[in-house]
This record gives structure tokens, C-alpha cells and sequence, in this order.
């Protein structure tokens, strides 16, 4: 049984590398290609929006399917297969048609992924009895890793060369998780009603408030820093290590997240780290040469992993156990959907016609009103622990 436990944490920390490796592929360097082929950052940002309400649709869609069909894994299998497809023949595409067509592809599969795989990974990481960062933590390695790799790839042999990259992590992730165990799921059945009570709890709501308006400036930075590197004369090896770094950081603090994720400290990190990337953005904003901006990708470690790997924890305390994945894609759904469209169509515009230095400052303005609301949030918990 050890050696089978083993076997099962080594699959899902590779699975986690790979699929995290996947979306380094995409999320960074996906607006950095489309520019490559004279695409203007507005029509980038209006293109990645319209992938946002692919995902609004896509995420709820399969994330429904994975509660009502009790399997996590099987509709992982399906989503890795046709990511795969579709990535591999996106980057070597030169026509924008065909380009909008395979990126809204790739939307409809690999980020609904993302939920599902968060999904597999706590409720595994819970039957193995690890802790969820130590899993975590390899997904962290895979972005930073492929990031790197891919910024020098892309430089030395050509936009198109990140296609091969694409499809070979793409087929070695779909082995990996055809070995995974499936997770164990609620024998309570899933309803229209279940639904109804998940969305209609005041704690639920208010929480996904303060996710979305807290995910609208960080997956802004997501989708335009890569733009304002090239921006301020950097090329792609800079991206790539700018969200090396910026991956790399997350790696520790995943790792020691048995240490500071302590039940009922949830909201208050969650608050901490948004103040963090108000303090990130206002410090892009500031700054005027590529290096610098790529050394602020330092406080990633106190934004995302806190933020996201918190989030997931306290979303889970008050979701029943039958609506995981569903509440998870709910969650995903706000941070890379509802948000990626506003942050994408409005950030392409803002960026386009004031540039970098007024983006980033909207960017810290969006996220002071969010560490204010998450006081405010704070407060309101307070108050309701006394009474």
C-alpha cells in the first residue's frame, strides 16, 4: 500500500508539473505570439476576453458533468486530449482568422482544466494524507520551468517551435493521468436545488465578490506583462524569465503552506495578499526598464500562492463535499473568466491608449479597493464570531 501511495504522489506531482507547464505555454505567451504576428494590443485584448466567455461557459459546463458523473479524471483525460490538439496547431498558425479560432479552442478545453485539476489534487492530496502545497508546489515548478524554457526557445528557433513543446508535454500529461486514481466522490446525489443553496449562501457570495474584484488587476498583469516588457524594450528571454521568477517564487511558499494555511486564518490572508499586489502593481508602474519590472515578479510569492491556495481552502469549508469541483470552477470561473474578459477588453484598451505606466496604476487602484472590501469582510466575520 506505501509503495502504491508513492507511486500515486509521484503521478500526481508530475501531472501537476506538466499541466502547470501547459498554461506557462499559454497564459504568458500567448498575447506575446499574437503580437508577433501584428495584432494590436487592443484586438489582443479583445481576442482574450472573447476566450473568457468561452471559459464561462466551458468551466461550469464540465465541471457539472465531473459532480453529476462522480469522476474527475475521465473528463481530465478528454479536456488534456483535445488542449493538446488544439495548442500544438495554434502556434503555427499565421493567419489571425485561424489564430481567434484555435485560441478560443484551447479556452473551450484547457481552462476548465485548471478547476478540475485543483479538484484532483486537494481531494487526492486529503486521501494520501500530504498536505495540498507540497503538490502544489510542483505546479508552481512547471510554470517556472516551461516559462523559462520557452522565452529562450521561442528566441532562438521561432514563435512556432513553442507548438512541438505543446503537444509533446501535452501527450506525456494525458499518460500520466490515464495511471492516476480517480477521486473519491460524495454519494450524494447532485441537484438543481444543491446548486441553487451553494449560490444562494450569503458567505459564498460575498466571499466570490472579493475574489473577483481582487482577480480583475492580477489577470490584467497576467495577459499584459509580457506586452509591457516588449513595451520597454525587452525580448521574449526577459518574458520568459519574468514569469520564471514570478513562478519560481511560488514554489517555497506552497511548499511551507502546512506552516501559514491555518483554518479560520483564511480571509485574513486572503486580505494580505491582495495589499501585496497592490503594492506589486503600483511598483510596476513606477518602474522604467525591463529588469526592474522583471525584479517586482519577486513579490508573486505573496500574491497568488496566498491568495489562490487560501482561497481554495476556506471555499471548500463552506461548499458541501458533492459540489468540490462545481464550487471550484466557480472560483476559477471568477479569477480566469468573468475577470479575464473585463480585465481583458478594458486592460487592451487602457494599455493600448494611455500605455504601461497608466495601466499599472489602475492596476494598484483595483487592488486597494479590494484589500479595503476585504477588510471591510474581516470586520463583518468579526462581528458575527462575537455574536
Amino acid at each position: 500500500m506505501k509503495g502504491f501511495d508513492f507511486i500515486q504522489k509521484a503521478l500526481l506531482k508530475s501531472y501537476n508539473f506538466l499541466f502547470f507547464g501547459l498554461l506557462a505555454l499559454f497564459i504568458p505567451f500567448l498575447p506575446v505570439f499574437m503580437k508577433a504576428q501584428g495584432i494590436s494590443e487592443t484586438k489582443v485584448g479583445f481576442i482574450i476576453s472573447a476566450g473568457g466567455f468561452i471559459t464561462i461557459i466551458a468551466q461550469p459546463i464540465w465541471g457539472m458533468v465531473s459532480d453529476r458523473l462522480k469522476t474527475v479524471r475521465k473528463v481530465i483525460l478528454i479536456l488534456v486530449f483535445f488542449t493538446t490538439i488544439g495548442g500544438f496547431f495554434l502556434y503555427q498558425m499565421s493567419s489571425v482568422t485561424t489564430i481567434i479560432l484555435l485560441t478560443l479552442i484551447v479556452y473551450a478545453f484547457l481552462m476548465p482544466l485548471d478547476p478540475l485539476s485543483e479538484s484532483l489534487s486537494f481531494t487526492t492530496a486529503e486521501t494520501l494524507k500530504i498536505s495540498y502545497g507540497s503538490v502544489r508546489t510542483y505546479g508552481a515548478l512547471g510554470y517556472a520551468v516551461l516559462a523559462l524554457i520557452v522565452g529562450y526557445v521561442m528566441d532562438w528557433f521561432g514563435m512556432g517551435s513553442i507548438s512541438y513543446l505543446f503537444g509533446g508535454l501535452g501527450l506525456i500529461c494525458f499518460i500520466i493521468v490515464l495511471m492516476l486514481n480517480d477521486v473519491p466522490t460524495s454519494p450524494v446525489p447532485v441537484t438543481i436545488q444543491g446548486l441553487k443553496n451553494v449560490l444562494a449562501n450569503r458567505e459564498m457570495q460575498l466571499f466570490l465578490l472579493l475574489v473577483f474584484i481582487a482577480s480583475i488587476p492580477a489577470r490584467m498583469n497576467d495577459t499584459f506583462l509580457g506586452i509591457h516588457i516588449g513595451t520597454l524594450h525587452g525580448d521574449t528571454k526577459l518574458v520568459g524569465l519574468a514569469f520564471f521568477i514570478s513562478a519560481a517564487t511560488e514554489i517555497i511558499i506552497f511548499a511551507l503552506s502546512f506552516l501559514w494555511l491555518k483554518k479560520g486564518k483564511e480571509l485574513l490572508l486572503i486580505t494580505i495578499a491582495i495589499f501585496f499586489y497592490a503594492v506589486r502593481f503600483l511598483l510596476s508602474a513606477l518602474v522604467d526598464n525591463p529588469y526592474a519590472l522583471i525584479a517586482v515578479q519577486v513579490l508573486q510569492m505573496l500574491t497568488f500562492p496566498i491568495f489562490y491556495t487560501a482561497a481554495i481552502q476556506y471555499l471548500y469549508q463552506i461548499v458541501p463535499r458533492e459540489w468540490r469541483a462545481t464550487g471550484q470552477t466557480l472560483l476559477a470561473l471568477l479569477f480566469f473568466g468573468v475577470s479575464g474578459i473585463i480585465s481583458s477588453a478594458v486592460g487592451g484598451f487602457v494599455y493600448n491608449e494611455f500605455g504601461g505606466h497608466v495601466f499599472y496604476y489602475m492596476l494598484a487602484s483595483i487592488s486597494t479597493i479590494a484589500c479595503l472590501y476585504g477588510i471591510a469582510l474581516l470586520i463583518r466575520q468579526k462581528k458575527l464570531t462575537k455574536s
